[in-house]
């Protein structure tokens, strides 16, 4: 398709039990295509030791936080495990205003206040574990969590695999290519549909007018 055909980025969501794969998927995905990037979400939790300031996560104050719900500066925001994430608003309308695709690594809480917010730019994908016994496996296995963690996020995760339904795709992380093979696809697609392409109403004019 011509170069010259604008398109309206898209919100792209993944969402998923804590463990389940999709911030592995979600690396992956910005590594391999220049046209998405991620949406910095900004949290008052401390950080994780492998974590980066401005590159996980904006890492804020709880007084900050509570100023910019206040003045309406988030997409979504929740409580997740005591504490608190927000999406900032202006970085994302900028990058869908001039045709970039912006990634979402939020939970089922932040999907549905998307939805509200976006329902036309919003295309979201639930991420299964092949199993609960798998899913604490990946859980341990990252090492940066206590215990006491792991097994709360152990108990939350019946909850959040209860909203699989709200989502447009659902996709079962038993093989990580097999399941990143699935998000090209849906991304693909989805980049293709007539309502985020607002150039193909001049390109065709141009066509039947040469």
């Amino acid at each position: 398709m011509s170069d010259e055909i604008t398109r309206r980025g898209l919100m792209f969501v993944l969402s998923s039990p804590s463990g389940a794969g999709k911030s592995t998927l979600a690396r992956r995905l910005l590594a391999e295509d220049d046209d998405i990037t991620l949406s910095i979400s900004a949290t008052t939790r401390k950080p994780r030791p492998s974590e980066q300031a401005g590159v996980d996560y904006l890492f804020i104050s709880k007084d900050d936080y509570d100023r910019m719900v206040k003045d309406n500066e988030f997409l979504e925001h929740a409580e997740v495990f005591d504490n608190f994430y927000g999406t900032p608003r202006a970085a994302v309308d900028e990058a869908l205003e001039t045709g970039r695709d912006v990634l979402f690594d939020i939970d089922w809480q932040g999907s549905q206040q998307l939805a509200q917010n976006a329902e036309h730019d919003i295309v979201r994908v639930f991420i299964l574990p092949p199993s609960r016994a798998e899913l604490e496996t990946r859980l341990k296995g990252r090492a940066e969590d206590p215990p006491e963690v792991v097994a709360g996020r152990m108990a939350r995760a019946s909850d959040e695999m209860s909203h699989w339904a709200e989502y447009d795709y659902v996709i079962v992380n038993d093989d990580l290519d097999k399941a990143f093979g699935q998000i090209r696809d849906i991304l693909k697609a989805e980049r293709l549909k007539l309502r985020r392409q607002p150039g193909l109403s001049e390109f065709v004019n141009s066509l039947r007018e040469e």
